[in-house]
């Protein structure tokens, strides 16, 4: 079970407003905050959000491999907030579509090269 999930930046600040205008759209808003690092949630205890300047002080660097998902409702959902992201910044990963049988999902990377995804199970046909 996922209680939370965390992401480096080199400029909080503007990470920090990437963020902020991209979760506004999914209803999801800062939780709290400090000169380190802004924290997301959606207030039902649910699964947490973090971006932080690294703690041990050297540049934080996008993990190979490392993909976080954020779950969405619908595949149009996946579309709006994948259009979204990209009009903020984001670099476009892999266009909203299907893949797989119901999996719906749409691939970026965020101001720091981080790569997420926004994803929705299909219904059963």
């Amino acid at each position: 079970m996922i209680a939370y999930t965390m992401l480096g930046t080199n400029d909080l600040e503007k990470a920090a407003a990437f963020y902020d205008a991209l979760f506004a759209e999914m209803g999801v808003s800062r939780a709290f905050d400090s000169d380190r690092f802004v924290n997301y949630s959606r207030g039902d205890g649910g699964p947490a959000f973090a971006i932080t300047k690294p703690y041990d002080g050297n540049p934080a660097t996008v993990g190979n491999g490392v993909m976080i998902s954020l779950g969405m409702r619908s595949a149009e959902d996946v579309d709006r907030l994948h259009k979204k992201a990209l009009e903020l910044g984001a670099t476009d990963e892999g266009a909203p579509g299907p893949r797989g049988p119901r999996f719906y999902i749409g691939y970026f990377r965020d101001l720091d090269g981080n790569k997420l995804n926004f994803f929705a199970l299909l219904p059963k046909s």
